[in-house]
């Protein structure tokens, strides 16, 4: 098993990155926050999971381990895949995670696209007892990207976390103020679903 990576980064997409490992580039599927501290031609270590499938390797590449630990405990709820255990990280974080569970609330886990009421009770149910309290560690703040990447970034974040071009394009729109000359991809990306799931 893969558990992280080390090396180069080769190049930073709208939602995945190619690190080289002694010669081999790989392609990590990692969540618009995590690559936002990702810069092609540096260094870089990031967490890894990689998922199985009859038709598919695909490596995930998180910021923290804890994260990651997160990423692959998700899954062992019923009717969570990879792709839903990862908006599960990027609308919330592993903290805001284990409180929503921890506390029983469903409003928030509900925020998650791809999470309805059933299935949030569900993840409350399995996971309750095993995912632990809050930790209280915040992942090491990331570079900022440059303002035109953010957009990008976000954009293709909510159009991998279920949400229309049209949809995500006007979300992105609407959070645009709160940007800043330093913007915070994850933060914005937390923003934009929060207007999505309001409308």
């Amino acid at each position: 098993m893969i558990s992280s990576v080390r090396g180069r980064v080769l190049a930073v997409g709208l939602s995945s990155a190619v690190v080289e490992v002694g010669g081999v580039g790989l392609q990590l599927s990692c969540a618009p926050g995590t690559l936002a501290g990702l810069r092609a031609g540096e260094e870089a270590t990031l967490a890894a999971s990689l998922v199985v499938r009859e038709d598919s390797l695909t490596l995930y590449g998180f910021a923290t381990p804890d994260e990651r630990d997160c990423f692959e405990l998700a899954q062992t709820a019923s009717g969570v895949g990879p792709k839903v255990a990862q908006a599960m990280l990027a609308v919330l974080g592993p903290d805001d995670l284990r409180t929503a569970i921890a506390t029983e609330d469903t409003k928030t886990l509900t925020r998650v696209p791809g999470i309805g009421q059933k299935g949030a009770q569900r993840i409350i149910l399995e996971l309750k007892d095993r995912i632990g309290p809050p930790v209280g560690t915040a992942a090491s703040p990331a570079a900022a990207p440059p303002v035109d990447a953010w957009r990008a970034q976000v954009l293709e974040g909510l159009v991998g976390l279920g949400w229309s071009a049209r949809e995500a394009d006007k979300a992105v729109g609407a959070v645009a103020d709160q940007a800043g000359p330093e913007p915070d991809v994850a933060a914005l990306l937390r923003a934009a679903l929060r207007t999505l799931s309001r409308s």
